[in-house]
Order: structure tokens, then C-alpha cells, then sequence
């Protein structure tokens, strides 16, 4: 007979990654379809946080917060290298919110989520720290500084899937779910590459509709099931300039429309500034900033910098679409950042749709979601949750190790400068042994692309990280785009063209027969 999965997932952002990682971990077998490359929709366009959502307490989302609190610090410690500390400066600003109520929710941040590791919220005088320093002189005074933490969110999720895989994962790219339908209490998937045209059928006991922004559309491929939640979509925009002052701290700037946007140290040489919110409406696959949101951005952190930024400097800018739960809030910024569930049978076998959610949470949402399947999958097999303790690839070592890689780094690989040992150990942490094997020189490393990237690291991303053209490549397994010219990406994907690599799990797999 047909294979029939334990679980299918549709969609290979950060939740679907992060439910196929969780359930294979605990015996499932599993299939995961993503029509496009992994994180090519919300999960690459986030602001880069892990965070408890300082601003979500006004809102009286005390247990979100406390939930992505709690979850900051293990997310931390299984991913070192992709996830780091970061300190935030929270300037006071007369005439918005007032300094007490500033004080009493840092104080219930650094106290509802179990702060371990993190370093606890002080006071700051504007007017003497070097943190004051790039503001405008004496309109700020005072401040407070407290943790979050900050990660590269496409690697987040490819490095999920990546896990999910050598647990026994199926993980298909490029793979659209076309159509879904059950028979005899089993869900049948047909999925088409979207490069190939190919076509197959798999079968799954339960299946995971992770779609994002796209949740209702397969819900409407032929599933069965008239939805009762509905998605708010949410567009959130962030530009990109030169960096704008010398310390490694971020800031969060209030605005007199009573949101907040962060700016935020990025890729060394930069700075990143968001976000936007703003109800949207059309193809997510299309979503762009718009000339209005980089003003907005703009003109919002000039309202605090001694230096105002213009939309000239602006070297980069990028665009996405959050799927919240629509929970009827007047306002986009007043939306929700919870999850919800809805769970149907139709014909006896279970769909679980996903709304919401936020990159901080993704780890527990997947505990949920199985733990709402629970009934559903091969009990005999489905252990407790374990992924709080079990490192994602390249992880297994302590927070404050990288720095002490990226020092081995160079010893053992002596042609390596020390920048690009840095930015090795932080995309693939004690994996970056597996892309430079037994090189004694750059040159063994083959043909070099520009901003440290080479043959080596394109085949390793081909083979083991889903990667399949130098977009993929430049913009979500690095960021190198911001440093490479338009003719050295192109060469990436005629270097690509000229030599496939063998893509882990191809679709025909699906179809195999047990």
C-alpha cells in the first residue's frame, strides 16, 4: 500500500518547520510541502527579535508576554549562534508615556518570564551614557536600558528544518499543495513542483495547514471545512541604512501615534529600522515598503537622532505579511500577536489551521499543536515535548562560545580572516567544520563569490540547507546581498545552473511505497 504519513504539514515557515522538527523528534514520520524556499514569506521578514513584547503589556497580553519571555532564554541556549543578547534603550519622552508606567512594565518584564541569563533593566542618564550620545542633546535626559534578544530569523527556520530532516523528515521545497481531500479518515495531498510541473499524492493521518499568510486559501483547495477564525493580514515594512552610531545597543523610540519602532545594529556595517503596521490587502507574495512607510520610518527616528535619516540613505528595504488572528481590534497595531488554533475533523480526520503567532513563540506553538493532535497520532510513540533541551544544528555548545569559535576557527584555518570566521560561526556555529572540510587555502575552497562567500558554502547550502538560487542564498542563508553587486549574485545563479547538486528528499520520494 501507500506510505500514509503520521502528520503532512502545508507551509514551511516557522511554525510548520517547527512542528515537523517536534513531532519527527518524537517518532512521527512527516511530510512538510512549502511552495516556495523555506521562509520565503513572514518568517524572513520579521525585526529580527526574540522578545517578550514590551508594548503587548499595554495591551494586557500578560501571558503572551510572559510565554515569549520564558521562551527567550531557551531559545537562546539551543541556538547560541544564530541568537545573541542584545540591550535596548528606551529614551523617556515627555508628554507620551510617563516614566512610572515605563519603570512598572520593565519591571514586570524582568520578573513574569523567569529571567536567568539576561542582565535586568537599569536606569540611564541621556545626558552622560555613551548610549545618549547619538540622540538630540538635551531633549532626552533620561532613559532605561533592559534585554531581549536578537536572531537571524531565515536561519532560524532552516536550521529547524534542517533538524526536523535528520530526525527523519520529509522537507519538500518548491512543492505547492494544489489540492486536499480525505478518504476512508485519511488526508490526501496532492502537491506539484513548482519548478518541474511534477505531480504526487501523499497520504497523512493528520495534517497541519502552517500556511501564514496563505491559511485560508488552503483551506479553500478543497479541505472540507468552513473556517470559523479569520486572518487579519498585517503588513510590517523595515528599512535599512549605513550605520548610525558606533555602540552595539539598539533603541526603542516611542511615536506620538503611539507605536514604537526599533532601531537595531545589523550585519556589522548597518542598521535596521522598523516596523510599520498597516492592515494590507492583495497577494502577500507582492508586498513591498511603500515610499510612505520609509518617510514614516524616517521622520519617526529622527524625531530622536541628532543625525536625521532620510530616505536617500536608505540602502535596503524589505517587506512582509503577518498572519494574525482577527480578533476585531480597531486598530492593526492593537492586533493580537497570539496564536490560535482551530481544530476540525471533517470526515473523521484532523486539519489543524494556524493564525497568528510571532517568531518568539514558534518552539511552544509546536508543543501545542501536538499536543492537540495527540489523539490523533500513533500514541505509542508520541513522547513528551523535548525540543526546550535539544540544540539546533550547529548549537550544541554554550551562550558565550562563539566568540571561542570563531578564535578556533582561525587557528584551524589559518586563511581565514577573522571577520569571515565571525560570520561562519554565526550561521552555522560548530557546523562551519562541514563547508570548509580539510581546505589548507582559500583556494581550496573553490571559486569566490565576493563578501567571503565561495563554492564550498553554496554547495553545503544546496545540499544541506534546501538552497536552490542565489536569492535563497544572499538574502535568506545570509544576508550577503547587502554587500555583493548585482553582477556577483547573478554569478551565483549561473554558477548554479552549471552545477545542480543533488537536492536532499526529492518529491518522487513522497510516493514511495512501504
Amino acid at each position: 500500500m501507500d506510505r500514509i504519513f503520521d502528520l503532512a504539514i502545508i507551509g514551511g515557515g516557522v511554525n510548520g518547520c517547527g512542528i515537523a522538527r517536534d513531532a519527527a523528534g518524537r517518532g512521527n514520520s512527516v511530510f512538510l510541502c512549502e511552495m516556495n524556499d523555506l521562509a520565503s514569506g513572514t518568517s524572513s521578514w520579521s525585526t529580527k527579535l526574540v522578545h517578550g513584547g514590551l508594548r503587548y503589556l499595554e495591551y494586557y497580553e500578560f501571558r503572551l508576554v510572559r510565554e515569549a519571555l520564558i521562551e527567550r532564554e531557551i531559545l537562546w541556549q539551543i541556538a547560541p549562534h544564530i541568537i545573541r543578547p542584545l540591550r535596548f534603550v528606551l529614551p523617556h519622552h515627555d508628554g507620551l508615556r510617563p516614566a512610572w508606567l515605563l519603570r512598572l512594565g520593565l519591571f514586570l518584564y524582568d520578573h513574569i518570564g523567569g529571567r536567568n541569563l539576561l542582565p535586568p533593566t537599569r536606569s540611564v542618564d541621556l545626558t552622560e551614557d555613551e548610549v545618549g550620545k547619538p540622540l538630540i542633546p538635551n531633549r532626552y535626559t533620561r532613559g532605561f536600558e533592559y534585554s531581549d534578544c536578537f536572531v537571524d530569523d531565515a536561519r532560524l527556520v532552516v536550521l529547524t528544518a534542517r533538524d526536523a530532516a535528520d530526525r527523519g523528515a520529509q522537507i519538500h521545497t518548491r512543492s505547492r499543495a494544489v489540492e486536499i481531500r480525505q478518504e476512508s479518515r485519511i488526508w490526501k495531498v496532492t502537491v506539484e513542483n513548482t519548478t518541474s510541473g511534477e505531480r504526487r499524492t501523499i497520504n497523512a493521518r493528520a495534517l497541519v495547514n502552517a500556511g501564514g499568510p496563505w491559511v485560508e486559501d488552503v483551506l479553500s483547495s478543497g479541505a472540507g471545512v468552513n473556517a470559523r477564525a479569520k486572518v487579519r493580514l498585517v503588513q510590517g515594512s523595515h528599512i535599512v541604512v549605513p550605520k548610525l552610531y558606533a555602540h552595539d545597543r539598539a533603541y526603542m523610540f516611542q511615536n506620538s501615534d503611539g507605536r514604537i519602532v526599533f532601531v537595531i545594529p545589523y550585519q556589522d556595517d548597518f542598521t535596521l529600522i522598523g516596523t510599520t503596521d498597516r492592515d494590507f490587502d492583495g497577494d502577500p507574495a507582492k508586498v513591498k515598503a511603500s515610499s510612505e512607510e520609509i518617510k514614516y520610518l524616517c521622520d519617526s527616528v529622527s524625531e530622536y537622532l541628532a543625525k536625521p535619516v532620510k530616505p536617500a540613505d536608505v540602502v535596503w528595504t524589505y517587506a512582509g505579511v503577518r498572519p494574525l488572528y482577527d480578533d476585531g481590534a480597531s486598530e492593526a497595531k492593537a492586533a493580537t500577536r497570539d496564536y490560535v488554533f482551530e481544530l476540525d475533523t471533517p470526515g473523521g480526520a484532523p486539519l489543524l489551521s494556524i493564525y497568528g503567532g510571532k517568531i518568539t513563540t514558534y518552539r511552544r506553538l509546536a508543543e501545542e499543536a501536538l499536543e492537540r493532535l495527540s489523539p490523533y497520532l500513533r500514541s505509542a510513540i508520541a513522547r513528551k515535548g523535548w525540543t526546550a533541551k535539544s540544540p539546533l544544528p550547529g548549537g550544541d555548545m554554550d551562550v558565550s562560545a562563539v566568540a571561542a569559535l570563531t578564535a578556533e576557527l582561525v587557528r584551524n584555518y589559518p586563511f581565514l580572516s577573522t571577520a569571515h570566521a565571525n560570520r561562519l560561526a554565526h550561521a552555522y556555529g560548530t557546523r562551519a567544520t562541514k563547508l570548509l572540510g580539510n581546505a589548507k587555502s582559500m583556494a581550496d575552497l573553490g571559486q569566490s563569490f565576493g563578501a567571503t562567500l565561495t563554492e564550498s558554502e553554496v554547495k553545503y547550502l544546496m545540499s544541506s540547507e534546501w538552497a536552490l538560487t542565489a536569492e535563497d542564498i544572499v538574502w535568506r542563508r545570509s544576508k550577503l546581498g547587502l554587500r555583493m553587486s548585482a553582477s556577483e549574485i547573478a554569478a551565483i545563479d549561473d554558477w548554479i545552473t552549471a552545477h545542480r547538486i543533488p537536492l536532499e528528499s526529492p518529491l518522487r520520494e513522497a510516493g514511495a511505497r512501504i
